[in-house]
């Protein structure tokens, strides 16, 4: 468990609780007690009030008005909050549009300078159109958790990624593609990729790909993909 989960895991744990112990805090999100004293330390400089009571009986309590103070989102999450609102925009469905942006313009603004950067590289690979109405969506599926931390490092670092895929016949196979692009059709997602194996682009239902692996090591070079007329990059939808 990283950082950031366990950070989460602690504060959910204080809440529902009211009053823990550090043994039984490591206990449950599987940690030293050092780590989670650590852990404990930066959460109050993060703004959390924390209390702790010395003694049989005593513990840890969190302030139930405490909140935290510093925004710390990662790339990936700011990046899952933009393309859920460019989603619902191609799709013609976001009644607050206004208060959306504004909301997301404040999160962004909030961002250190290298976070920004990545950001905007990593909106420079999105794209939004309109899904046919031919294309059978009755398989449509959630998509893996993990898929859009894997992107990241992929997209950013231009790292090959491994997968496990299943085709619309259901047949599974092990893919290793070089990613440059995301491509949203409400409401199917698609992976741009360039397939070595078949020398070529290919277009992966993210609903489909499982075990996502980036491929550390190897870097590719950027390429040019070209995309029906209906496609847009997100950074041109009107706002």
């Amino acid at each position: 468990m990283n950082v950031r989960l366990r950070h989460d895991a602690i504060v959910r744990s204080l809440r529902r609780n009211g009053t823990t112990t550090v043994a039984d805090l490591a206990a449950e999100i599987g940690a030293s007690r050092r780590t989670v004293l650590r852990d404990i330390s930066a959460l109050r400089d993060d703004g959390f009030v924390i209390h702790s009571e010395p003694g049989r009986g005593g513990g840890l309590q969190l302030d139930p008005q405490s909140v935290q103070t510093t925004a710390k989102l990662s790339v990936a999450e700011v990046f899952a909050l933009l393309i859920s609102v460019a989603s619902m925009r191609a799709a013609g469905n976001l009644p607050f549009a206004g208060l959306a942006d504004a909301g997301l313009a404040k999160i962004e603004k909030a961002l250190p300078r290298d976070k920004v950067r990545d950001l905007r590289r990593f909106l420079d690979c999105l794209y939004v159109g309109q899904l046919s109405p031919q294309v059978d969506i009755s398989d449509l599926a959630a998509m893996d958790s993990a898929l859009l931390p894997a992107f990241e490092t992929a997209f950013l670092q231009r790292q090959p990624l491994g997968f496990r895929y299943r085709d619309a016949k259901g047949a599974t196979t092990n893919r290793l593609v070089e990613p440059h692009a995301l491509l949203i059709l409400p409401p199917l997602w698609y992976l741009v990729a360039w397939d070595r194996v078949r020398d070529d682009f290919r277009h992966f239902r993210m609903d489909r790909i499982s075990r996502p692996e980036v491929a550390e090591g190897a870097t590719f070079q950027r390429r040019h993909v070209r995309f029906e007329d209906h496609v847009r990059p997100v950074r041109d939808l009107s706002r």
